[in-house]
């Protein structure tokens, strides 16, 4: 049951594929058919109607033939159905199949077999072919069967003779195909048993044998290959009416002389020549001479054999590219005086061709790779001469000559011989015209300039760059020509027009014609090349303008950081040699070189194109010039804060260890007390806030970096977290940020808190724009707490918390205040009193200046008629009088007096003392 459903599942599938001519879905129901097929035994077709196979099996194969014929199918799928087709008649066979059933199924088996054979699985062709062969024997027994006589014998031997042959031979293409080599040879023999009585074959047997000869040699199995070709020219020789040809049975042996010849030509070296000989007899080939004259180079045969071979090449008719081959092959094989003496007769034989000049390039060549230079120059000149007097070259052979010229003048360039070089170079120069334009001329030029440059000869160089210039001013190559004169000259001006043009030249390649500036290298080679001509010759101005091109050019990142390197190197010492006040356009170019080198580090990131190491390595050169150039420019902060920021974004191409991350706190930090700074000295509000809000993006960021750094290790004794936080207090209260309050109570919540930082708090709050006096007092007081618990008073501090207290509630010219504003005052001045009776450290001046203050703040009280309270502010300045030291003199009198009439004026005023008569 299981054989007869993949029989109705492939009759399904055929009738699917049989209705669809054109099935996008053709592929996977041939694949799917093949597959089927495979689960087919031998006996499934007794299980249903071996009718119905047949005709789906008919169907197919004629839908295989023509879908292939319209290219519907290829090879492979088509040899796929023939093979399904095929397995599907074979199935329907029976014991005693009729003759049509048996002939039919000979030809589906034989042109199934070759299919595969011909899409290169011979291993599917072979049960094929050997079903053929039965399927020959049952027809060949049938036929007997039914034969009235000897003559009808022979008709039907001859007819199944035919079919026998060609199975035999597909059997014989397949063992060669799998490397059976022996059921090859056995195959053939058969078929070569055949030929007396099948003469027609002769011609399709022996290139069978050439093929297999031909595909064994290229597998490099010469004995296999001398056997299938001596079987092809002895099988060629068998019937001359029925012969491939002479052409063929020459083709033949040269590729079997070519086999010995392989092989092992001293082995063999007496049969490739009979081999080459019989196919020269047979056919006249130019290949023929030229493979004798291998054979015999090659098995070392005397020169007078060689040239006899050569001599017979002469008396028949041959190419010219013929025989400038014979003689490269003779002068590669060291045969000098053959292969010269051949030229030389070429040379006359050939002497009215166009191409004349090709042997003599040829001749000149080989000179050349002899070292007969003399000799060679001679035939140049001879050249150069006949190019004048009407015997020019063909373009393309004095094309071929300039090559030849170029390559002996660049070797000798290289060797340093530059007189050589430049005398190769002039011959080449020769050929071209007076005023004539041409980008190759403006090459030569350039180099016979080098040559020149070399020679010491400035005035020819001159000359040479300005026929380049000439010729071709758009080539980036003379630019640099016209650079080195104008270097050499110290022509500052000149050399910097130079560089400009090729830096622009440089910046578009890909439209330029040279084709050694597609990638770019080029030009950038030559403009590092350039700088290190101006830095030899000290012409810094100039070497800079070059580095700065290639810079913005390369695309080697190494090369580029190189160069920015060359170029701080040169302007920092340009800078250090100048005015300050000349510094500033320096400084603006160290940040454009910085700032480049940022870019780059950046794009190296992305783009993969530098190592860890190496982007590391660049990223700290850089970042330790940003800060040392900050450090060394205070007087510029705007400068010395970009510095510092710049340096920074550079750090963070560093991996983030303890000091790369100390680096980075460091800048931010200075880079927001610098805006800091900078806002505070700014008249332009806009400028400002500007200034302020960048202050305040410099502290977030490293609070961050503050934050990570604190868990590397003991940073108890660092003071940014004091910075910090001074710096934020300052940004958003000059900015009246609505952060500010949150920002307070942390301030507030400080468990530990120094006096300094709540007097600077104090100090900022009331710094313009910022106007906050209860924030001020409030630190003031918190300060004021803290003096108190030290065991040692600071009183010169101490003294300068209570001015400010005093101040910011008894402001200068304001007398009329609260009565709870004077009661909280009362508290600053008695404290001021409890310390300048303790100590002789609190500031006189400071001590005067409060007894001023209680005093005029009593004669106000006075004047308004608060007598108990005039009375005691009064009392309380001259208790502070009592603590004066070297300026009680000046004020003791007359504050004693003053004090008295305002005490009588107070006794009177409450009607204590009587009137006067």
């Amino acid at each position: 049951m299981k054989g007869e459903s993949h029989l109705l599942e492939i009759k399904v599938l055929i009738e699917e594929l049989v209705k669809k001519d054109t099935s996008s879905n053709v592929p996977e129901i041939i694949d799917k058919l093949f597959s089927e097929i495979e689960c087919v035994d031998n006996e499934a077709g007794n299980e249903i109607q071996e009718v119905q196979i047949e005709e789906s099996a008919i169907s197919l194969w004629n839908w295989a033939v023509t879908n292939r014929v319209d290219s519907v199918i290829n090879d492979e799928q088509r040899a796929k159905l023939r093979h399904v087709s095929c397995r599907l008649v074979c199935l329907c066979e029976g014991s005693d199949p009729p003759e049509e059933m048996v002939r039919r199924q000979i030809v589906m088996t034989m042109k199934t077999g070759k299919g595969w054979i011909n899409v290169g699985k011979a291993a599917l062709a072979d049960g094929f072919l050997v079903i053929a062969i039965n399927s020959l024997e049952k027809l060949y027994a049938q036929l007997m069967k039914r034969s009235s006589g000897e003559a009808d014998i022979q008709v039907h031997k001859a007819d199944v003779e035919k079919d026998l042959f060609k199975v035999l031979s597909y059997q014989a293409e397949s063992a060669v195909v799998q490397g059976y080599f022996q059921k090859a040879v056995t195959c053939l023999e058969r078929c070569k048993d055949m030929l007396t009585r099948l003469p027609k074959q002769t011609c399709y047997l022996s290139i069978l044998c050439y093929n297999f000869g031909v595909e064994t040699y290229e597998q490099k199995g010469y004995e296999q290959s001398s056997f299938w070709l001596s079987q092809s020219y002895e099988i060629g020789k068998m019937d001359k009416k029925y012969s491939p040809g002479e052409e063929m049975q020459a083709k033949v042996l040269r590729l079997l002389a070519t086999v010995y010849l392989e092989w092992d030509c001293e082995q063999y070296q007496d049969k490739a020549l009979r081999a080459i000989s019989l196919a020269n007899e047979e056919n006249m080939h130019p290949a023929g001479f030229f493979l004798k004259i291998k054979i015999l180079l090659k098995s070392g045969a005397s020169d007078e054999g060689v040239r006899t071979a050569v001599a017979e090449l002469l008396h028949h008719e041959v190419s010219l590219d013929f025989c400038l081959n014979t003689a490269k092959l003779l002068l590669e094989h060291e045969r000098e005086l053959v292969g010269f003496d051949f030229l030389k007769s070429i040379s006359e034989w050939f002497a009215s061709s166009p191409d004349l000049g090709k042997i003599i390039l040829l001749h000149i060549e080989f000179l050349l790779q002899r070292m007969k230079e003399p000799l060679a120059k001679q035939k140049i000149e001879d050249i150069i001469t006949g190019h004048y007097t009407g015997k020019q070259l063909s373009r393309e052979t004095l094309n071929r000559l300039h090559i030849i010229l170029w390559d002996r003048a660049a070797k000798s360039y290289e060797a340093k011989n530059y007189s050589e070089a430049l005398q190769w170079y002039n011959y080449s120069l020769s050929f071209y015209s007076s005023g004539q334009i041409d980008q190759n001329l403006a090459k030569l030029q350039r180099n016979t300039a080098s040559c020149y440059f070399h020679l010491k000869q400035p005035e020819k160089a001159k000359e040479a760059v300005k026929e380049a210039e000439r010729c071709d001013p758009s080539s980036i190559f003379t630019q640099f020509s016209v650079y080195k004169v104008a270097v050499l000259e110290g022509n500052i001006e000149k050399a910097v027009e130079a560089i400009v043009a090729m830096g622009k030249l440089a910046a578009k390649p890909a439209q330029h014609e040279d084709k050694q500036l597609a990638d770019g290298s080029a030009a950038t080679s030559l403009l590092s090349l350039a700088a290190q001509i101006a830095l030899e010759n000290e012409q810094q101005a100039v070497a800079i303008k070059a580095l700065e091109y290639l810079s913005q050019h390369s695309q080697d990142c190494q090369q580029v950081f190189t160069a920015l390197k060359c170029l701080v190197r040169l302007v920092l010492s340009k800078v250090m040699a100048e005015p300050k006040e000349n510094r500033t356009k320096d400084m603006d170019t160290l940040m454009t070189y910085l700032t480049s080198a940022h870019q780059r580090l950046a794009e190296s990131f992305t783009e993969g194109s530098m190592t860890l190491d190496m982007r590391t390595h660049e990223a700290h050169w850089f970042r330790k010039i940003a800060w040392n150039l900050a450090v060394q420019f205070e007087n510029c902060p705007g400068t010395m804060r970009d510095f510092f920021v710049l340096s920074f974004k550079l750090s963070q191409f560093c991996p983030s260890d303890k000091a790369v991350l100390i680096a980075q706190k460091t800048c931010l930090l200075l880079a927001a007390a610098v805006d800091l700074e900078m806002g505070r000295c700014s008249l332009i509000l806009t400028e400002q806030i500007e200034l302020l809000s960048q202050a305040l993006h410099h502290i977030q960021a490293c609070r961050e970096i503050w934050n990570v750094l604190k868990l590397t290790g003991d940073f108890s004794k660092d003071p940014t977290d004091t910075l910090l936080l001074l710096y934020e207090f300052e940004a958003r209260a000059k900015l009246n940020d609505p952060e500010l309050d949150s920002l307070l109570e942390v301030v507030w919540e400080l468990p530990q808190i120094e006096t300094k930082t709540l007097e600077t708090i104090a100090s900022l709050a009331m710094e313009s724009p910022a106007h906050y006096p209860s924030v001020c007092k409030r630190a003031l007081k918190s300060a004021l707490t803290l003096h108190r618990k030290q065991e040692a008073i600071d009183a010169v501090r101490v003294s300068k918390c209570l001015h400010s207290l005093v101040h910011l509630s008894l402001p200068t010219g304001v007398i009329d205040t609260d009565a709870y504003v004077l009661e909280e005052v009362w508290g600053y001045f008695e404290d001021a009193l409890s310390i300048v009776g303790t100590t002789d450290d609190y500031p006189e001046v400071e001590t005067l200046w409060l007894m001023t203050r209680a005093w005029n703040t009593g004669i106000f009280q006075y004047s308004i008629g608060k007598y108990k309270e005039a009375e005691h502010w009064c009392g309380l300045g001259m208790r502070f009088l009592n603590h004066l030291r070297s300026l009680k003199s000046s004020y003791e009198s007359q504050m004693i007096g003053l004090y008295s009439e305002v005490l009588e004026k107070l006794d009177r005023a409450k009607g204590f003392l009587p009137n006067e008569e």
